[in-house]
């Protein structure tokens, strides 16, 4: 089995992390670094990430997600957020982003409209536009955590919380919104053992 494959098997949602084992801050760096360099849509990186070490507000996050104890017992706690004005169409952050790759105005202009056309029936219904930016937060999500588990750190990808709540209790700019949490430390029982669909089961060739 590959290194890559023996990390996936590794990985699950740990639910009861060790409270007294801490992540090696080089190796959490690396970790926040796999997220920096994940891919997103038209490379428009709109994940913001908030990390967060006070106590005092990780029990106050913890009642805004279901009281579930990852949230106080994890070595890092990771929040992703998005700014979800800065990706609209019209907005000198896109044109800005396009313009790093060095190509020349003209080009920019074409992937400006490139985006626009697309982004445009997106942009016009906040929930949508919010569901784009979040499922780009989940591609560098699903990195950061197989990346964990090929250094034997364990993860827990937390949807279950009050949205309006914690964005209160970070007190985020208007138009900033949550898109999802994980908890990263390491396991304090045996993991489980991991249930999955055969590969036939939910593969189709065509």
């Amino acid at each position: 089995m590959s290194e890559f494959l023996k990390a996936m098997a590794f990985r699950h949602a740990c639910k009861a992390f060790d409270t007294e084992k801490q992540i090696p801050s080089e190796q959490f760096d690396s970790i926040l670094e796999v997220a920096r360099t994940s891919p997103s849509s038209f490379g428009m990186e709109p994940w913001r990430l908030i990390v967060v070490r006070n106590p005092n507000l990780r029990k106050a996050l913890k009642s805004a997600c279901w009281n579930q104890n990852q949230i106080t017992e994890c070595s890092e706690l990771v929040i992703f957020t998005t700014d979800n004005d800065t990706v609209r169409s019209d907005s000198p952050y896109v044109r800005k982003m396009f313009e790093r790759r060095g190509l020349p105005t003209e080009a920019v202009d074409m992937y400006m409209g490139v985006y626009e056309n697309y982004l445009k029936p997106i942009e016009e219904d906040e929930i949508l536009l919010e569901n784009w930016t979040a499922k780009q937060c989940y591609i560098a999500l699903g990195n950061m955590m197989t990346y964990a588990a090929t250094l034997e750190i364990d993860s827990c990808p937390i949807e279950g919380f009050d949205k309006e709540e914690v964005e209160a209790i970070l007190d985020l700019e208007y138009g900033h919104s949550v898109a999802v949490i994980c908890a990263f430390g390491y396991r304090s029982k045996a993991q489980s053992e991991q249930k999955r669909l055969d590969l036939k089961q939910i593969v189709e060739i065509r």
